[in-house]
């Protein structure tokens, strides 16, 4: 009964949706506060039953109920504990009741942590996210059912989960992608419920920022992790492929960045209002975009779902209405979003409106890229494959433009400037970035135009956000006293910046630095890769819970040291018997040594391997992780714990 309990559960979290739409929405419009006040209880009655349905579900994986056809397809009697509960997610089914709970927990975070808000815009926020509730749980209950049996007979046992999936990544990366995709929902729900009530103003802006932020984060951690998962995992040795999947993530982060900085500028001048709004719908329906993409069976990935027809038609129904829904309330509300509010072609409210200009611009690029092949295989056009050099060559200069603007925007005046100020605030940072790109390329061996490229736009980024901070210190006892004074936004501002010059480095030094070989070696057989040396011991027979695996052992040497004795394994998993490659990794600050096991070839234990060296590939991630650290860091602004409305427009001011 366990399974029924569950579509029950899932049924009356659909209920409690409705209810959060329709009763909220009615008290804001028949101004009754009851009804508005009855938002909040409702949030939780949607989170309460859909989070009980997802622990049903969990308990039904990990007891093996192979009687439900999603147990049965996606897990298996012989597979660790811990994969069976993240087998949960692994699947088409039950990943959408994790988008679901993840939709369930940001309403009711909004219901509790939103105590301030005017009670008709709350009311509105909670019911446009209710609305977003219905669509999914309403796909999940008719089209993709969790909870669905098999008749007449129940298998045995299961046919196992991927053993791609069987991996810690699969515990962690999900949950946090969802987290980031689902959270935006919050803001594209500010953005409408601003546009009901037709005040777009600076209060707006503050409450939907730190939710935003928040869900950036998130998204950008998520990113990060899936990197660092494929790379380790399917021992191509590769980060990021712009495979379509890949890109479906991609696109709401770089719309969510340029939201992120357009909710900055409507906080604190008041305009932007209509770009900010545009944002927030179009970051929201990129989400829904990529939820199409993996679901429809459209598309052939590594990362999508097996779908059938039907059920990509219903996400492409459900974001037709919300886009289409949303641009409709937008062009009726056009002009209370207008703002009089000038500013003069030199200021920073310009340059992050380049900053917006060039994100939404590698958007579009990243999106045509990604449909570009669907379009013309469905006009009957033939099979095209856009890839890596399409990307990079569009994609790449467009991020080295945005660059310079990173590194001014950050002491640039508001409203207007004088570019005669910076010569003064920039001149030892020029000089300093000159050295590090004329210099530190050397250390390579030989010295990269493209590297030394990477350290001057790295470089400006850290040079503009010390000559910000020296502007700071003018007049001040200490630089204590101006790190005290500075706000968390400003701080979170400033550790993101530093992971993504951190970024800028490493993806440019990897790609133009890595090594890699690919060579049959028998025990005994040494390699020499960028100045070590890899000596084959041959393999043997290991075994693993689920699965047999042929692990080779290989022992690095920098001349005469040891370095490291690396295992990579060639694992064939019992229950489905599909052979995966586990790469070994000697991980630094500085390099990657990487080894990878292919085929075995002859008679005399000779096997394919593949030797990666990969230089300073950890700042990649390491810098993406401070880009998402940073977004968290500005939540702890006082200015988003506690406000109040302090004037009929919405001003906000400190509680």
């Amino acid at each position: 009964m366990i399974a029924e309990y569950g579509l029950l559960a899932l049924i009356m979290g659909l209920v409690s949706a409705v209810a959060l739409t329709f009763i909220p929405l009615w008290g804001a419009w028949r101004g009754n506060i009851a009804a508005m006040h009855s938002a909040r209880p409702l949030a939780l009655s949607l989170f309460v039953f859909c989070a009980l349905s997802f622990a049903l579900l969990c308990v039904s994986f990990l007891n093996d109920d192979f009687s439900l056809v999603v147990v049965a397809s996606n897990s298996n009697s012989m597979l660790p504990s811990f994969y069976k509960f993240s087998a949960v997610w692994g699947n088409h089914e039950g990943s959408m009741l994790l988008w679901i709970l993840v939709l369930a927990g940001w309403t009711l975070a909004v219901a509790v942590f939103s105590a301030d808000l005017p009670v008709k815009l709350m009311a509105r926020v909670l019911a446009v996210m209710g609305l977003v509730g219905i669509g999914f749980i309403s796909f999940s209950i008719f089209t993709s059912n969790p909870f669905a049996r098999h008749l007449p007979n129940a298998p045995l046992d299961g046919q196992d989960l991927n053993p791609l999936l069987q991996d810690p990544g699969l515990i962690i990366h999900p949950p946090l992608l969802y987290m980031g995709y689902v959270g935006f929902s919050v803001a594209f729900a500010f953005a409408i419920a601003a546009l009901m009530g037709g005040r777009l103003d600076a209060a707006w802006a503050r409450w939907s920022r730190p939710w935003t932020n928040v869900a950036w984060g998130f998204l950008t951690l998520g990113i990060m992790l899936g990197s660092w998962w494929a790379y380790y995992e399917l021992g191509w040795g590769g980060w990021w492929f712009w495979d379509p999947v890949e890109n479906a993530s991609f696109m709401p982060w770089l719309a969510g960045t340029a939201l992120v900085h357009s909710l900055a500028v409507t906080e604190k001048r008041g305009v932007f209002k209509s770009w900010t709004v545009l944002l927030a719908i179009a970051t929201f329906s990129l989400s829904l975009l990529g939820t199409f993409l993996v679901r429809s069976g459209v598309l052939t990935s590594v990362h999508a779902f097996a779908s059938d027809p039907d059920r990509g038609m219903f996400i492409l129904a459900f974001l037709l209405v919300v886009v289409g829904g949303s641009l409709v309330l937008f062009a009726l509300r056009a002009p209370a979003v207008d703002s009089d509010i000038r500013y003069g072609w030199l200021s920073r409210e310009t340059l992050l409106l380049f900053n917006n200009v060039v994100f939404l611009v590698a958007t579009v690029t990243v999106l045509f890229g990604t449909l570009f092949p669907l379009l013309m295989d469905a006009l009957g056009q033939g099979k095209y494959s856009v890839g890596p050099p399409y990307f990079n060559a569009v994609f790449v200069p467009l991020m080295a433009v945005l660059v310079p603007v990173m590194g001014i925007g950050p002491f640039t005046r508001w409203k207007s400037d004088d570019p005669k100020r910076w010569h003064k605030i920039l001149i030892q940072g020029v000089i300093v970035c000159a050295l590090a790109a004329g210099i530190l390329p050397w250390l390579g061996g030989e010295f990269n135009i493209w590297v030394a490229l990477s350290l001057l736009l790295a470089f400006w980024i850290v040079a503009g956000l010390v000559a910000d901070l020296r502007l700071k210190a003018e007049g001040r006892s200490t630089i204590w006293h101006v790190v005290k004074r500075q706000t968390p936004s400003y701080w979170g501002m400033v550790v993101a910046h530093l992971g993504f010059a951190m970024c800028v480095i490493s993806v440019v030094v990897v790609t133009q630095w890595n090594v890699e070989r690919d060579l049959r070696m028998a025990p005994g057989d040494t390699a020499e890769l960028a100045g070590y040396r890899f000596e084959f011991h041959g393999s043997s027979g290991v075994q693993g819970p689920n699965y047999l695996a042929d692990e080779g052992v290989v022992t690095v040497y920098r001349r005469d040291t040891r370095v490291a004795e690396l295992r990579p394994q060639k694992r064939q998993y019992k229950a489905s018997g599909q052979v995966m490659t586990e790469a070994a990794i000697d991980a630094g600050l500085w390099r990657d040594l990487y080894v990878a096991m292919g085929e075995s070839i002859g008679t005399d234990g000779a096997w394919a391997i593949r030797l990666h060296y990969k230089p300073m590939v950890r700042w990649m991630w390491i810098g993406a992780t401070l880009i998402g650290f940073g977004a968290f860091v500005t939540v702890f602004d006082r200015r988003y714990r506690k406000v109040k409305v302090s004037a009929p427009q919405g001003v906000l001011a400190r509680a």
